[in-house]
């Protein structure tokens, strides 16, 4: 099982559809505060559809908690702001994946302090990012090719 961490997530339709991914996946969400939006926002629940139930979610206070409580785990942090590519990683089960939040990435911080397990998705120079929910499946789908998909 794959770990998806989305970083104070603004979107409800992005953590819907990525829910979704989840449960498709047999991968854990976890969302780290603040989020932008209501668990009970009817965007997340119609993106998520029926979903809900099948996926398992996590929600943590903020990231410092995050960190604590997954020490001397697998971390890859998702960015635009580094050259080495996704699908260059050798992924392992039960690894985790950080996206950040749709505005901004993850922190700046997080990423230089970070630079070997900081990936990105490649794409044209004049492309600012891809979406969320479509980053987070083509990281996911890598990762579950890479160790056989196993659910």
């Amino acid at each position: 099982m794959f770990n998806i961490v989305l970083v104070e997530p603004e979107i409800p339709h992005n953590t819907g559809n990525i829910i979704r991914t989840c449960a498709a996946t047999n991968s854990k969400l976890h969302l780290i505060k603040p989020l932008g939006f209501s668990l009970d926002d009817k965007n997340l629940k119609r993106a998520g559809l029926d979903y809900r139930d099948l996926a398992m979610v996590d929600i943590h206070n903020n990231l410092v908690e995050f960190f604590e409580k997954f020490e001397g785990k697998q971390f890859y942090y998702l960015t635009t702001k580094v050259s080495k590519p996704y699908h260059k990683v050798k992924f392992k089960d039960g690894d985790f994946l950080l996206f950040g939040k749709e505005t901004a990435g993850l922190p700046e911080d997080l990423i230089k302090s970070n630079p070997d397990t900081a990936i990105t998705v490649p794409m044209v120079k004049k492309a600012r990012s891809l979406n969320l929910s479509n980053s987070v499946a083509l990281v996911v789908y890598e990762a579950l090719r890479q160790t056989g998909f196993n659910f």
